[in-house]
C-alpha cells in the first residue's frame, strides 16, 4: 500500500525523523489558510506547493512549484488541484490531483550551501537482508545515477538479527562526506529512518532528497513510502491511510470481491485458480501469440457467483478479445467449476468474446462433457497445448 508524501512524512516524524513541515489543502482557499498557519509556526516566507499523487517525477510534470507570496500560493494551488498530472511514472492520461501539500521553504540562506542526498531502505531479496541505499546525488532519478555514475551509489546491508549497528550509521554519514554537526545529525537521521521502516512493516522508504540545510540540519524533504499489505492487520491506523482514488478502480473492486487481480495491457483475459498456475497461464498466452490482459486468481472456491464476478471484472477491460479459464481441480472439483462457468454465462446473458475453458484434475472428463453439451459458445480443452492452440485460433 502506497502513502502520499504528507502521510509518509507524518509517519517518519512519529519516529523522530526530521521532516520538511507542511499542511495539506484540498482547495486554493485552504492552501492560503495553510500557508498563513505554516508561516506562524515555522517563520517560512516562501511556500512549496506539492501535488499529492502516488507517482514520482511530480516536479517534471509541473506538480511542484514555489510560491513567494500568498497570491502565488492561491494561484498555483488553484492550477495544480484538479489537474491531470502526467509524470514519467503515470500513464499518458496522468493522475488527477485532489490535494496539495503546502510545505515550508527549507532552502534558506546560511553559513553553508544546502546539499541534497538520496536515501532509501528496502529489502535485498538476493541476501534476505534489509538494505540502506544512498548517494550524494540527491534530487536525481536513482536509475539514472546507477546507469551513469554507479560508483556514487553506496549500500549498507543490515543483519536482521542485529539491526542497524551504530558503526553502520556512521559509515553512511562518512560516505556522504559529512563532518561535525551534520555528521551527528545524519547518524541520528539514518537510525530513526531504519527504525521507522522496521516498526511500520514497510517494504520501501525512499527519501529523495535528504537535505543538509545551510545550518547543518538533516531532514526529509520528500518521502515515498510503501507498506507491506500483508502486515496491515498489525497496523490498523496505517491501513486507514489508504487512498483508493489513487488505485486502479478495477483492482479495487476485485479486491473487495475477494479476487486477486492485477490489470495488464494485453488482449486475453485470464481466470485461474492459484498464483503459480496463473503465471504459467500468462506464459501460455504469450506463446500462443496473445498478450495477457490481467492476472486473476479466483482461489479455491470457483463457484458460479465467484466465476460470474470474475467475468464481470475481466470484461470491464475493453481491450479483452478472448478469455482463457484455466482451472486445476484439486481443492475444487472440475465439474463444479464447469457448472459455475455455465451458470455464470447464463446469468450474464450474451458474452461477446470467445471463451476457452481448460479444466484438468478431479472429474475433468465430466467437466468437459458439461461444457461441450451446454449449448454455449464456450470452447473446452484438457491439455495446455490444446488451450494454447484455441487461444491462437480465436485471436487470428
Amino acid at each position: 500500500m502506497n502513502l502520499h508524501e504528507y502521510q509518509g512524512k507524518e509517519l517518519l516524524s512519529s519516529f523522530g525523523v526530521r521532516i520538511q513541515r507542511g499542511i495539506v489543502a484540498q482547495t486554493a482557499d485552504e492552501a492560503v489558510t495553510a500557508a498563513k498557519k505554516l508561516t506562524e509556526e515555522t517563520g517560512t516566507g516562501w511556500h512549496v506547493i506539492k501535488a499529492q499523487v502516488h507517482a514520482g517525477g511530480r516536479g517534471k510534470g509541473g506538480g511542484v512549484k514555489l510560491a513567494k507570496n500568498l497570491d502565488e500560493v492561491k494561484e498555483i494551488a488553484g492550477q495544480i488541484i484538479g489537474m491531470n498530472l502526467v509524470t514519467p511514472q503515470t500513464s499518458a492520461e496522468g493522475k488527477k490531483v485532489h490535494q496539495v501539500l503546502i510545505a515550508e521553504d527549507v532552502y534558506y540562506p546560511g553559513d553553508n550551501e544546502p546539499e541534497e542526498y538520496y536515501m532509501s531502505v528496502l529489502l535485498n531479496r538476493g541476501t534476505g537482508k534489509n538494505m540502506i541505499m544512498y548517494s550524494t546525488e540527491g534530487g536525481m532519478d536513482i536509475e539514472q545515477v546507477a546507469e551513469e555514475t554507479p560508483h556514487l551509489i553506496f549500500t549498507e546491508e543490515i543483519d536482521p538479527a542485529l539491526g542497524l549497528m551504530p558503526f553502520q550509521a556512521r559509515r553512511v554519514a562518512f560516505n556522504l562526506g559529512l563532518s561535525g554537526v551534520a555528521f551527528k545529525e545524519m547518524t541520528k537521521f539514518v537510525s530513526a529512518l531504519y527504525t521507522a521502516y522496521v516498526k511500520s512493516d514497510a517494504s520501501l522508504f525512499e527519501i529523495n532528497p535528504v537535505l543538509k540545510t545551510s545550518d547543518e540540519k538533516i531532514m526529509a524533504v520528500d518521502s515515498k513510502v510503501t507498506l507491506d499489505g500483508n502486515a496491515l492487520f498489525r497496523h490498523k491506523d496505517l491501513a486507514e491511510l489508504r487512498d483508493k482514488r489513487e488505485e486502479n478502480p478495477i483492482e479495487v473492486e476485485a479486491g473487495e470481491l475477494g479476487l486477486n487481480y492485477v490489470d495488464l495491457d494485453g488482449n486475453v483475459g485470464c481466470m485461474v485458480n492459484g498464483a503459480g498456475l496463473a503465471m504459467a497461464t500468462m506464459d501460455l498466452i504469450k506463446h500462443s501469440g496473445g498478450e495477457p490482459a490481467n492476472f486473476l486468481d479466483v482461489g479455491g472456491t470457483a463457484d458460479a457467483a465467484r466465476v460470474e464476478a470474475a467475468f464481470k471484472i475481466i470484461l470491464k477491460d475493453p481491450n479483452v478479445k478472448a478469455i482463457l479459464i484455466n482451472i486445476f481441480g484439486g481443492i475444487v472439483r472440475c465439474d463444479r467449476v464447469a457448472q459455475g462457468v455455465i451458470d455464470a454465462y447464463k446469468n450474464m446473458g450474451t458474452i461477446n468474446v470467445p471463451i476457452i475453458v481448460r479444466l484438468q484434475g478431479t472429474n475433468a472428463d465430466i467437466a468437459k462433457d458439461l461444457i461441450d453439451n451446454s449449448g454455449l459458445d464456450v470452447l473446452s480443452a484438457t491439455e495446455f497445448q490444446e488451450a494454447a492452440d484455441k487461444v491462437q485460433e480465436v485471436l487470428a
